[in-house]
């Protein structure tokens, strides 16, 4: 079901149906309306009193260190899988690295793993990650004794999965969304590399994936406070020494910051900011900030699309330092140093734009753009969508130093259309499927298509 269904006390409640492609979508304004401050807060202070949760900390410990708090996080996992209905599967996702430059001895590093699987035969396998690690650390990343309250980093961006997970495990979607909450982010990214790699041996579709890593500030080292923003980081191309044929494609046509993850970022933007107005999304063009790294890395090298969600200004004094006062200066990531409003908004962002995703149709294949004669016209062509509520197809169009889509145009449930007059010299193309009730797709770029020249008879 497109608009999908909200259980409570056991009674099913269908969700208005939408308008026009692109509308807001009732449906999700009502999940976002739900994600809760409180809650937020809540599971932040929880996550900071373990003291440490440095993957190399105590593991049997009730009450400190990493095997505390990843016991609480599938213990509230658990109570909001029951609260579904069994729907929401959860599950430890446990990896044994034996040495390694942040790995001194062996260890177990456990990822706890909520999954809401689709009701759609046809989008179950199309998957949608959201990220944050639950592991922190203190100046020193292989010092398990030390306090490590790691309230910003990154309790935060776990309390957004964990409360997306929960919320969203009482609707209905057609393509499956899967929480994490991982560990070893600061050992190296070891947690979600782990399962990056086992979800590209098992061939699984993940369509994209966002982590939540340091989203819990609003006050920079310079005094300056940021409510409304927050930072979006989409890579372009990988600094790889070879690329895959379908990115040498788009680099032949002008289409470096067309490909599948920049592509995911414009589609983010647009659904959190038309469903939370009071945030804007602010795209950064590169795959993270200089010096630092995050949990979409891995999944970047296997070749998924993945984003990194980030506080628009940081304060270094409450990030990888010990817990101390310096001439009155108090230093360590505690939680009076975060704004859990902030945090909350930043899961709205989140949830407006995986139930976009998730409520929405795949990409658009095998989409092409006639290159056959010199004319002033654009035509596009494309495969079939295989969702059987597909109604039609949308084509959006850019100036080529634009950032997102500037003109868009529904033609209907066709597979090929001609924009007359529409030069393919000047502009940017995509191509966007919508289903009945008017949730999009992402876009996908058109390769060029040139028919081989039909041989002379023999």
């Amino acid at each position: 079901m497109k608009v999908g269904t909200l259980l409570v006390l056991g009674i099913t409640l269908s969700a208005p149906a939408m308008g026009s492609p692109g509308d807001a979508n009732p449906l999700i304004a009502e999940i976002v309306s739900k994600v809760s401050a409180a809650r937020v807060e809540a599971t932040i202070r929880k996550l900071a009193s373990f003291g440490t949760r440095n993957s190399l900390s105590d593991t049997v410990s009730d009450t400190r260190g990493i095997g505390a708090a990843r016991r609480w996080i599938k213990g509230e996992l658990d109570r909001c899988a029951k609260d579904s209905g069994g729907r929401l599967e959860v599950a430890f996702d446990d990896h044994l690295i034996k040495t390694g430059a942040r790995v001194p001895t062996p260890t177990h590093f456990v990822n706890v793993v909520a999954t809401l699987r689709g009701e759609q035969v046809e989008s179950r396998e199309r998957i949608y990650v959201v990220s944050g690690h639950y592991d922190s650390m203190p100046s020193s990343p292989i010092d398990p004794n030390q306090d490590a309250p790691g309230a910003n980093d990154d309790a935060s961006g776990t309390a957004v999965s964990m409360e997306l997970a929960c919320l969203m495990s009482k609707y209905r979607f057609d393509a499956t969304l899967v929480f994490m909450t991982v560990a070893g982010e600061e050992q190296g990214l070891l947690g979600a590399e782990a399962w990056a790699q086992d979800a590209k041996v098992k061939g699984l579709d993940i369509a994209g994936m966002f982590t939540n890593d340091i989203v819990g500030n609003t006050r920079g080292l310079d005094g300056r406070v940021e409510h409304g923003r927050v930072r979006l980081f989409a890579s372009g191309i990988l600094p790889n020494k070879s690329l895959r044929d379908d990115v040498v494609a788009a680099l032949r046509t002008g289409g470096e910051n067309d490909l599948p993850t920049r592509q995911l970022a414009r589609f983010v933007k647009q659904a959190a900011e038309k469903h939370v107005p009071g945030m804007k999304v602010d795209v950064i063009w590169r795959r993270d900030r200089f010096l630092r790294g995050g949990d979409h890395f891995p999944f970047l090298e296997e070749g998924y699309p993945a984003l990194r969600f980030t506080e628009p200004s940081e304060n270094w004094q409450h990030q990888h330092q010990d817990v101390r006062v310096v001439d009155g200066v108090q230093y360590g990531d505690l939680p009076e140093f975060v704004d859990f409003g902030f945090v909350a908004d930043v899961a709205r962002v989140n949830a407006a734009a995986l139930a976009a995703l998730a409520l929405g149709p795949s990409v658009p294949r095998d989409v092409e753009m006639e290159n056959i004669r010199l004319e002033a016209d654009t035509t596009l062509r494309w495969k079939p969508n295989p969702e059987p509520d597909v109604a039609g197809y949308r084509i959006a169009w850019r100036s080529t130093t634009a950032a997102d889509w500037e003109h868009f145009r529904d033609v209907g449930n066709v597979t090929r259309e001609t924009l007359a007059g529409i030069s393919k010299d000047d502009y940017q193309f995509g191509v966007q499927a919508y289903d009945r009730d008017g949730n999009l797709s992402v876009a996908a770029y058109p390769r060029p298509y040139r028919p081989l020249p039909i041989p002379p008879p023999k």
